[in-house]
C-alpha cells in the first residue's frame, strides 16, 4: 500500500486527511472566506456557511479554528445534528463542561446561565459551531434561536456558526424558521475549486510530502478537475489511486491516460 511513497520519494501520504490545521492548504478565495468568518465572530455575529459535499467545508472550519484567538473565544464544536432537542442540549452541556440535567428546560437554562456568566466575567466569547446543520430535527431548529436571545434580545453573548449543505439555507428561509433566520447576520457559500486551484492543491500537498516537481501532467490535472467537479474529498481519493497506478506502471509522471482510466473505473467499477 505504500509502494507509491517510495517510488515518488514521498515522506508521508500526500492526500491524507490527517493533517495539522497549520498545514492546511486553502486557495485565495477560501482564505478570504476564513478571514470573513473571523471578522464576523470578532463582531459577535452569527453566521451560516453552506456548500456542496466535498468542496472543503471541513478545511475552512479547521482553518477558522486555527485563526481565532483562543484567549478571546471559546469554540464549542458539535457534529451530531441528528439528536432530538433534549439530547442536543445535553451534548452542548457536555461540550461546555457542564453537568446536563434531566429535562430539556433545565439543560437549556444551564447553557444560558453559563453564557451569561462568561459575559459577566468578561471571559472568552462563546462560539457554538454546529456542523451538518442540514440534518437538524425541526423541533431543535424551532428552539435554537432562543440560544441567541439574552437580556431582552439586546446583547450578543453567543455566536452561532451553522454549517451545512446548500439546501439548509433554503430551509432557514421558510416562514417557520424566520426567528432564527432573522438572527443570522451573514451567509457564506463555499464554491468548488477552480482548475487553477486544483493544480495548486495537488502541487502543495505533494510538496508537503517531500516532492518538489510536478507529478501530474497539466492535461491530467484537467481531467481530474473535471471528474471531481472541484470537490477536495474526491480529488484526494482519485489522486492517491493515480499515484498507485503510476507506480505499478513504473511511470514517474501521472499523465492523462492514467487519470482517464482511473476516472472511468471509478465511474463504472463493473466496467
Amino acid at each position: 500500500m505504500t509502494a507509491h511513497l517510495d517510488f515518488f520519494a514521498l515522506t508521508i501520504e500526500p492526500f491524507s486527511k490527517e493533517i495539522d490545521d497549520k498545514d492546511l492548504w486553502l486557495p485565495p478565495s477560501k482564505r478570504g472566506l476564513v478571514d470573513e468568518l473571523v471578522e464576523a465572530i470578532e463582531a459577535r455575529e452569527s453566521v451560516v456557511l453552506t456548500g456542496e459535499p466535498g468542496v472543503g467545508k471541513t478545511c475552512v472550519l479547521r482553518a477558522f479554528r486555527h485563526a481565532i484567538p483562543p484567549d478571546r473565544f471559546r469554540l464549542t464544536y458539535c457534529h451530531n445534528a441528528t439528536l432530538g432537542r433534549r439530547d442536543f442540549y445535553r451534548q452542548l452541556c457536555l461540550a461546555l463542561g457542564l453537568s446536563p440535567s434531566a429535562t430539556a428546560a433545565a439543560v437549556f437554562y444551564a447553557v444560558a446561565q453559563h453564557v451569561e456568566e462568561l459575559a459577566r466575567e468578561r471571559r472568552a466569547h462563546p462560539v457554538f459551531l454546529l456542523d451538518e446543520a442540514h440534518l437538524l430535527h425541526q423541533d431543535t431548529l424551532d428552539h435554537l434561536h432562543i440560544l441567541l436571545n439574552y437580556e431582552w434580545d439586546s446583547k450578543a453573548l453567543l455566536s452561532l456558526v451553522l454549517v451545512g449543505l446548500t439546501d439548509f439555507d433554503d430551509r432557514l428561509r421558510l416562514r417557520r424558521n424566520r426567528s432564527l433566520a432573522s438572527r443570522v447576520h451573514r451567509r457564506f457559500v463555499i464554491d468548488p475549486l477552480t482548475p487553477e486551484d486544483t493544480a495548486d492543491y495537488l502541487r502543495a500537498r505533494l510538496a508537503r510530502a517531500g516532492c518538489t516537481r510536478d507529478v501530474f501532467a497539466s492535461d491530467a490535472v484537467t481531467v481530474l478537475h473535471e471528474a471531481t467537479a472541484g470537490a477536495l474529498r474526491d480529488l484526494d481519493r482519485l489522486a492517491t489511486i493515480c499515484l498507485r497506478h503510476a507506480t505499478r506502471k513504473k511511470r514517474k509522471t501521472v499523465e492523462r491516460d492514467i487519470v482517464a482510466r482511473i476516472v472511468k473505473v471509478a465511474a463504472d467499477p463493473a466496467g
